[in-house]
């Protein structure tokens, strides 16, 4: 009996150990922002899906591009039908390492992030800088990067290229919580 009690004890504490190194959010947020000549143009996401583990630095984000809201109702529709078409290429997403993370203490630390970010059906291999947080009860991510439209395959129409930016800024606020399944 005792071996039984002994196998279902490691198991469990296993099962426990390793639900503990994965972290969770379903309502990150993530913003972009064009500045050009004739406007500014920003948009935020709050249904912002993603997890880290913890005992590998692995992260995933999985972005939903038809809930990014804009100032103006106009905007959001060419961005979803004319730029990004949300339609054929519903999400982002991004799939890296936080190099260092398991090594990392609780506090507040500067970090490297290493992965491929696929927008519009196009995969771009990026690296950026950005602040974790760690506590025993969470993991927080926060940074920004820029993203060249063109590199990603959005086209943009000749009478509003004065309007958008090259170059727009993407930052993100990933705040992680413990996922238990």
């Amino acid at each position: 009996m005792k071996p039984i009690h002994i196998l279902l004890y490691f198991f469990l504490s296993t099962t426990f150990t390793f639900g503990q190194s994965k972290y969770l959010t379903k309502q990150g947020y993530t913003s972009f922002f064009s500045s050009s000549p004739v406007e500014d143009i920003k948009a935020d996401n709050h249904q912002v899906l993603s997890i880290i583990d913890s005992s590998t630095g692995a992260i995933a984000i999985s972005i939903l591009m038809k809930s990014f809201m804009f100032e103006k109702s106009l905007m959001q529709e060419h961005f979803n039908e004319n730029y990004v078409e949300s339609d054929k290429f519903p999400k982002a997403t991004f799939k890296g390492e936080i190099q260092g993370l398991q090594d990392l203490n609780t506090g507040q630390q500067e970090v490297t992030i290493k992965g491929n970010i696929t927008i519009h059906g196009v995969t771009q291999t990026i690296e950026t800088k950005a602040t974790v947080n760690k506590t025993d009860e969470a993991i927080s991510v926060n940074g920004s990067f820029p993203v060249k439209v063109a590199d990603f395959g959005i086209k943009i129409p000749a009478v509003v290229v004065n309007n958008i930016a090259e170059v727009v800024e993407v930052t993100f606020e990933l705040d992680h919580k413990p996922y238990i399944k």
